[in-house]
């Protein structure tokens, strides 16, 4: 009878055991996330729903979307942008396929809004880096998305990528971009010390800017105003991290790119994204100010997000990051893409959770691939 009962009990504990582990992989997550593209931005609807967007993946020529309650578990929405659409600008032969990147969708007034980067039909000079960024609108965030004009937002007169958009509590709206590394040669003590070696003659940058945008996206107000660029002097804190493409001997240009700005307390916070895209060493850090157009100040713990292969991990590349929040609004989650050893080169996206201290330091609990609570409903 004992041995009977201790049969019973050992079975009942077994069951308990499993259903626990049951409960447990329920509750929990594990990066990569099964989506593949670059440059992720999750959009938050309304209570549970979310929506991303990104580069390449799936779609031709625009963008797909994926929908998800939880930030874990994402449906296929389909392409939702079409570079033929009506009133499309770009220039689908160009190089890169149209350069149809980093897809950014705000919901405004009732529509949904996304601002992108593409090559530029208007191209007498035949430049090979042609980026332009346009805005196009839909009644839902899966679209179809229908550019608002037959044109960019404006024309600086160099190439741009990576909009971000930012919602003032002023009630102002503004625009953040990257010019490109193309044709941008800058001096600096890392390029001096770079043609002294041999390497490159020059070292091209790309540098962060903002601008106002009027209300109806149909332009800009002002002249845009330049937020961030790499360090020009190799003493500064910031020059190691910023530099590494160069200094590895990668490629002769140094990127500030795929800004993602909010707003905590009075603090603007202005992450971005810096080393070659491509690479190993692309890795995250962050700026603050009191003024949506700066001045920016770097911060002294950068970089906060980069890749860990060195320390026995098997991420590199990680970069191009959007923020958002849990269903519940209490914790704040870093999106970003980075590659693996077993993704090889492919992009994959990542969700890890950050923070900002109580003396305002910006901190990035990831890059991880161990399993994590689910974000907090």
């Amino acid at each position: 009878m004992k041995r009977i009962i201790s049969i019973f009990t050992f079975f009942s504990l077994t069951l308990s055991f499993n259903n626990q582990l049951f409960a447990q992989s329920q509750n929990t997550y594990q990066n990569p996330l099964p989506v593949a593209f670059g440059d992720p931005y999750v959009l938050h609807v309304s209570g549970d729903k979310y929506y991303m967007y990104g580069t390449g993946g799936v779609a031709k020529n625009g963008f797909a979307a994926y929908s998800s309650t939880d930030l874990v578990n994402w449906k296929d929405e389909g392409q939702v942008f079409y570079a033929g659409n009506p009133n499309g600008w770009s220039d689908s032969t160009a190089a890169w396929n149209g350069a149809y990147w980093a897809p950014e969708v705000y919901a405004h007034n009732g529509k949904f809004y996304l601002f992108y980067s593409a090559q530029w039909s208007d191209n007498p000079g035949k430049e090979v880096e042609n980026f332009r960024i346009g805005v196009a609108v839909a009644d839902k965030p899966t679209g179809p998305f229908v550019d608002l004009t037959d044109k960019p937002i404006f024309d600086p007169g160099y190439p741009i990528i990576d909009a971000n958009v930012l919602f003032d509590d002023s009630g102002k709206i503004y625009l953040y971009y990257s010019r490109c590394c193309y044709k941008h040669p800058v001096e600096s003590e890392v390029a001096t010390w770079a043609k002294k070696k041999g390497w490159f003659d020059t070292i091209e940058e790309s540098w962060v800017y903002g601008v106002e945008l009027k209300p109806d996206f149909s332009g800009v107000i002002g002249e845009p105003v330049l937020l961030l660029r790499p360090p020009v002097e190799m003493s500064d804190k910031q020059a190691e991290w910023e530099s590494r493409s160069v200094t590895s001997k990668e490629v002769n240009r140094r990127w500030t790119e795929g800004s993602a700005i909010f707003k905590k307390g009075d603090t603007y916070y202005m992450m971005y994204s810096a080393n070659y895209f491509g690479g190993k060493n692309y890795a995250v850090g962050y700026a603050t100010s009191k003024s949506p157009l700066g001045p920016f100040t770097k911060a002294a713990n950068n970089p906060v997000l980069q890749k860990n292969s060195e320390r026995g991990g098997v991420v590199t590349g990680t970069g191009h990051n959007s923020v958002t929040y849990s269903p519940d609004g209490k914790e704040m989650f870093c999106v970003y893409h980075a590659r693996t050893l077993s993704t090889g080169e492919e992009r994959v996206v990542f969700i890890d959770r950050m923070k900002i201290t109580e003396d305002g330091k910006l901190i990035v609990e990831g890059p991880t691939t161990t399993p994590q609570l689910v974000p907090s409903r």
